[in-house]
């Protein structure tokens, strides 16, 4: 069996450890990131050329099964893979941590894009706290306020005028998220709902200081894809195919 994982994440790398060496398993990264944590197997870096090309790659590569465990944000590779799961007859996984829920105490202010987080902003404060990734930063390049930026590599131009980029990789501590807060004077936070423990912190320090929380929606899985929770119940489904 040759199981093809769209991965990248932590939830990715998990499975790829449950299932290799029991299945032939390949981890595709997208090569965004300069030093990706590798996962066991077989790894492949770069992008396929779309539905079409990846829907070969399935063919030539006789593969059995794939599953997207890309970022719940990775909405076009997500969207190739169920178009290139349906063209080569390769049933199709997605592997999605669940979203984060606000609790009692929560400011969050629900949005549906980064143009929409950007317009949010206004009456919010002066100095954010920017943790959407490295890319789209575009979307508030004309915003006055003062951004911290925090990626795992340098952002992409265009960026706010007034920013301050941190380079760092999670997961972060409950600690470490308060004092950053602190320090940088941080009046409102920004981030997408990614979901999962490494980058929740943010969300708790933010609700003891009284921060309000931007929060982006992440986009749907395609239609139609069945969807597990947890790597382990991932590789349970895989394994019953």
């Amino acid at each position: 069996m040759h199981v093809l994982i769209l991965g990248g994440t932590t939830e990715a790398r998990a499975l790829a450890g449950l299932l290799h060496p029991r299945v032939r398993v390949t981890s595709s990264l997208a090569g965004r990131v300069a030093r990706p944590r590798l996962p066991e197997g077989e790894v492949r870096i770069g992008g396929f050329g779309g539905a079409d090309g990846l829907a070969a790659w399935l063919g030539e590569h006789t593969v059995d099964a794939v599953i997207d465990a890309t970022h719940p944000f990775a909405e076009r590779i997500s969207f190739n893979a169920a178009r290139a799961a349906a063209t080569a007859h390769v049933p199709l996984l997605a592997l999605r941590r669940p979203g984060w829920v606000p609790g009692e105490g929560d400011d969050w202010r629900d949005v549906g894009s980064l143009a929409e987080a950007a317009t949010a902003l206004d009456g919010l404060g002066d100095r954010v706290f920017l943790t959407t990734g490295r890319m789209g930063l575009a979307a508030f390049a004309d915003r006055p306020e003062w951004f911290l930026v925090r990626s795992v590599d340098a952002p992409e131009a265009p960026v706010p005028a007034r920013t301050e980029v941190l380079l760092d990789r999670g997961p972060f501590t409950l600690d470490g998220e308060r004092e950053l807060l602190r320090r940088h004077r941080i009046d409102v936070l920004v981030t997408k709902d990614s979901g999962g423990t490494a980058t929740a912190p943010k969300l708790t320090a933010a609700r003891e200081a009284g921060i309000p929380v931007v929060v982006v929606r992440r986009p749907p899985v395609p239609e139609g894809v069945r969807v597990a929770t947890t790597p382990e119940e991932a590789a349970a489904l895989v394994l019953a195919y």
